[in-house]
Protein backbone atom coordinates (compact mmCIF):
# COMPACT_ATOMS: atom_id res chain seq x y z
CA UNK A 1 0.00 0.00 0.00
CA UNK A 2 0.99 3.31 -0.68
CA UNK A 3 0.37 4.93 3.01
CA UNK A 4 -0.80 4.17 6.11
CA UNK A 5 -4.73 3.70 6.48
CA UNK A 6 -6.99 5.74 8.84
CA UNK A 7 -8.83 4.31 11.66
CA UNK A 8 -11.81 4.05 9.65
CA UNK A 9 -10.53 3.27 6.54
CA UNK A 10 -9.34 0.27 7.87
CA UNK A 11 -12.69 -0.33 9.34
CA UNK A 12 -14.54 -0.04 6.11
CA UNK A 13 -11.54 -2.22 4.52
CA UNK A 14 -12.07 -5.28 7.16
CA UNK A 15 -15.54 -4.69 6.88
CA UNK A 16 -15.57 -5.08 2.93
CA UNK A 17 -12.94 -8.09 3.12
CA UNK A 18 -15.56 -10.07 5.78
CA UNK A 19 -18.38 -9.26 3.56
CA UNK A 20 -16.30 -10.57 0.64
CA UNK A 21 -15.41 -14.36 2.33
CA UNK A 22 -18.96 -14.51 4.13
CA UNK A 23 -20.83 -13.77 0.65
CA UNK A 24 -18.89 -13.73 -1.79
CA UNK A 25 -19.33 -9.69 -3.27
CA UNK A 26 -18.62 -6.61 -1.87
CA UNK A 27 -21.14 -4.44 -0.10
CA UNK A 28 -22.86 -1.87 -1.87
CA UNK A 29 -22.06 2.08 -0.52
CA UNK A 30 -25.04 2.12 1.47
CA UNK A 31 -24.39 -1.21 3.28
CA UNK A 32 -21.51 0.27 4.36
CA UNK A 33 -23.05 3.17 5.30
CA UNK A 34 -25.68 1.62 7.26
CA UNK A 35 -23.07 -0.65 8.72
CA UNK A 36 -21.25 2.12 10.14
CA UNK A 37 -24.12 4.56 10.52
CA UNK A 38 -22.76 7.30 8.54
CA UNK A 39 -25.08 10.33 7.66
CA UNK A 40 -24.38 9.66 3.93
CA UNK A 41 -23.17 7.52 1.23
CA UNK A 42 -20.79 10.20 -0.34
CA UNK A 43 -18.53 10.27 3.05
CA UNK A 44 -17.90 6.15 2.55
CA UNK A 45 -17.58 7.07 -1.12
CA UNK A 46 -14.51 9.44 0.15
CA UNK A 47 -13.14 6.42 2.08
CA UNK A 48 -13.27 4.16 -0.54
CA UNK A 49 -11.70 6.10 -3.65
CA UNK A 50 -8.84 6.63 -0.76
CA UNK A 51 -8.70 3.07 -0.40
CA UNK A 52 -8.45 2.73 -3.85
CA UNK A 53 -5.85 5.19 -4.34
CA UNK A 54 -4.06 4.18 -1.64
CA UNK A 55 -3.80 0.41 -3.44
CA UNK A 56 -5.84 -1.29 -0.24
CA UNK A 57 -8.65 -2.23 -3.00
CA UNK A 58 -9.10 -1.79 -6.38
CA UNK A 59 -12.05 -1.73 -8.61
CA UNK A 60 -14.32 -3.37 -11.48
CA UNK A 61 -15.51 -0.36 -13.61
CA UNK A 62 -19.03 -0.52 -14.35
CA UNK A 63 -19.71 -3.23 -12.26
CA UNK A 64 -21.74 -3.11 -8.91
CA UNK A 65 -20.31 -4.43 -6.10
CA UNK A 66 -16.87 -4.58 -7.78
CA UNK A 67 -14.65 -3.88 -4.87
CA UNK A 68 -12.00 -6.48 -4.86
CA UNK A 69 -8.54 -7.21 -3.59
CA UNK A 70 -5.51 -5.24 -4.94
CA UNK A 71 -3.75 -8.16 -7.65
CA UNK A 72 -1.02 -9.65 -5.98
CA UNK A 73 2.96 -8.17 -7.19
CA UNK A 74 3.33 -9.86 -10.40
CA UNK A 75 5.95 -12.67 -10.35
CA UNK A 76 8.92 -11.98 -12.23
CA UNK A 77 11.57 -15.10 -13.02
CA UNK A 78 15.06 -14.87 -14.11
CA UNK A 79 15.62 -12.83 -17.50
CA UNK A 80 18.12 -15.61 -19.00
CA UNK A 81 20.35 -15.51 -22.26
CA UNK A 82 19.29 -18.26 -24.63
CA UNK A 83 21.76 -19.67 -27.03
CA UNK A 84 19.79 -19.42 -30.87
CA UNK A 85 21.68 -22.15 -32.87
CA UNK A 86 21.03 -20.56 -36.46
CA UNK A 87 17.26 -22.09 -38.45
CA UNK A 88 15.52 -25.54 -38.44
CA UNK A 89 13.31 -26.46 -40.76
CA UNK A 90 9.60 -26.05 -40.82
CA UNK A 91 8.94 -28.06 -44.25
CA UNK A 92 11.41 -30.84 -45.40
CA UNK A 93 14.17 -31.87 -43.44
CA UNK A 94 17.19 -30.79 -44.43
CA UNK A 95 20.71 -31.63 -43.10
CA UNK A 96 22.39 -28.71 -42.21
CA UNK A 97 24.76 -28.01 -39.53
CA UNK A 98 23.98 -25.90 -36.89
CA UNK A 99 25.97 -23.28 -34.88
CA UNK A 100 25.05 -20.58 -32.42
CA UNK A 101 24.48 -17.29 -33.87
CA UNK A 102 23.25 -15.14 -31.00
CA UNK A 103 21.55 -15.33 -27.30
CA UNK A 104 17.63 -13.96 -26.93
CA UNK A 105 17.17 -12.49 -23.31
CA UNK A 106 13.94 -14.08 -21.87
CA UNK A 107 11.93 -13.96 -18.54
CA UNK A 108 11.87 -17.78 -17.54
CA UNK A 109 8.47 -17.26 -16.12
CA UNK A 110 6.72 -16.07 -19.23
CA UNK A 111 7.82 -19.58 -20.74
CA UNK A 112 6.57 -21.66 -17.75
CA UNK A 113 10.08 -23.20 -16.90
CA UNK A 114 12.16 -22.86 -13.72
CA UNK A 115 15.06 -20.78 -13.92
CA UNK A 116 18.45 -23.00 -14.81
CA UNK A 117 16.35 -25.17 -16.63
CA UNK A 118 18.52 -26.29 -20.15
CA UNK A 119 16.91 -24.09 -23.05
CA UNK A 120 17.88 -23.10 -26.75
CA UNK A 121 16.40 -21.12 -29.38
CA UNK A 122 16.15 -21.76 -33.14
CA UNK A 123 14.44 -19.43 -35.85
CA UNK A 124 11.82 -21.57 -38.01
CA UNK A 125 12.64 -21.79 -41.61
CA UNK A 126 9.34 -22.44 -43.86
CA UNK A 127 5.68 -22.99 -43.61
CA UNK A 128 4.91 -26.94 -42.56
CA UNK A 129 3.55 -25.54 -38.71
CA UNK A 130 1.04 -22.56 -39.74
CA UNK A 131 -1.70 -24.80 -38.53
CA UNK A 132 -0.36 -24.46 -34.94
CA UNK A 133 0.35 -20.72 -35.84
CA UNK A 134 4.36 -21.10 -36.47
CA UNK A 135 5.32 -19.36 -39.04
CA UNK A 136 8.53 -18.69 -41.05
CA UNK A 137 10.85 -16.45 -38.93
CA UNK A 138 9.90 -17.21 -35.74
CA UNK A 139 11.87 -18.29 -33.04
CA UNK A 140 10.70 -21.53 -30.76
CA UNK A 141 12.06 -21.74 -27.41
CA UNK A 142 12.76 -25.68 -26.52
CA UNK A 143 13.91 -27.54 -23.28
CA UNK A 144 15.42 -30.75 -23.17
CA UNK A 145 12.93 -33.61 -21.74
CA UNK A 146 11.32 -36.54 -22.54
CA UNK A 147 8.30 -35.42 -25.77
CA UNK A 148 4.97 -36.57 -24.80
CA UNK A 149 2.41 -37.20 -27.46
CA UNK A 150 1.69 -34.05 -29.64
CA UNK A 151 4.28 -32.31 -28.36
CA UNK A 152 5.86 -29.80 -31.18
CA UNK A 153 9.55 -30.97 -31.45
CA UNK A 154 12.81 -30.14 -32.65
CA UNK A 155 14.03 -33.64 -34.19
CA UNK A 156 16.80 -35.56 -36.07
CA UNK A 157 15.08 -38.07 -38.61
CA UNK A 158 17.46 -40.11 -39.99
CA UNK A 159 20.30 -37.43 -39.71
CA UNK A 160 17.85 -34.64 -40.84
CA UNK A 161 16.96 -31.57 -38.69
CA UNK A 162 12.98 -30.67 -38.91
CA UNK A 163 10.22 -28.78 -36.66
CA UNK A 164 6.97 -31.11 -36.34
CA UNK A 165 4.62 -32.59 -34.23
CA UNK A 166 5.27 -35.72 -32.19
CA UNK A 167 2.85 -38.07 -32.64
CA UNK A 168 2.34 -41.93 -32.00
CA UNK A 169 0.80 -44.78 -34.67
CA UNK A 170 -0.11 -48.16 -33.10
CA UNK A 171 2.81 -46.73 -30.46
CA UNK A 172 5.57 -45.78 -33.70
CA UNK A 173 6.64 -42.41 -33.17
CA UNK A 174 6.66 -40.65 -36.34
CA UNK A 175 6.43 -36.59 -36.81
CA UNK A 176 3.47 -34.91 -38.56
CA UNK A 177 2.93 -31.46 -40.06
CA UNK A 178 0.74 -28.92 -39.18
CA UNK A 179 0.09 -28.55 -43.05
CA UNK A 180 -1.69 -30.67 -45.41
CA UNK A 181 0.64 -30.08 -47.71
CA UNK A 182 3.01 -31.85 -46.46
CA UNK A 183 3.44 -35.85 -45.93
CA UNK A 184 4.19 -37.41 -42.38
CA UNK A 185 7.70 -38.60 -41.75
CA UNK A 186 8.12 -42.01 -40.56
CA UNK A 187 11.62 -42.91 -39.13
CA UNK A 188 13.47 -45.27 -41.53
CA UNK A 189 16.48 -45.45 -38.85
CA UNK A 190 16.56 -43.31 -36.60
CA UNK A 191 14.80 -40.66 -34.94
CA UNK A 192 16.01 -38.21 -32.02
CA UNK A 193 13.90 -35.79 -30.29
CA UNK A 194 16.34 -32.97 -29.60
CA UNK A 195 13.86 -30.43 -27.58
CA UNK A 196 10.39 -29.86 -27.17
CA UNK A 197 8.93 -26.20 -27.55
CA UNK A 198 7.66 -24.39 -24.81
CA UNK A 199 7.49 -20.78 -26.46
CA UNK A 200 7.73 -18.64 -29.36
CA UNK A 201 8.70 -15.26 -30.01
CA UNK A 202 7.15 -13.21 -33.09
CA UNK A 203 8.75 -9.82 -34.78
CA UNK A 204 5.73 -7.88 -35.86
CA UNK A 205 7.32 -5.74 -39.38
CA UNK A 206 4.93 -2.23 -39.34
Amino acid sequence: MSSTLTDRQQQILDFIYATLEKQGVAPSLREIQAHFKLASPFGVKRHVDALTAKGALRRLEGKARALLPPLPPARRGTLTDVPLFGTIPAGLPTAKDQEPERFVSVDTTSLGVRPGASLYALQVRGDSMTGASILDGDVVFLTLRAPRPRDIVAALIDGESTLKRFLLRNGQPYLGAENPRYPDLLPAQELVIQGVMIGLLRRVHP
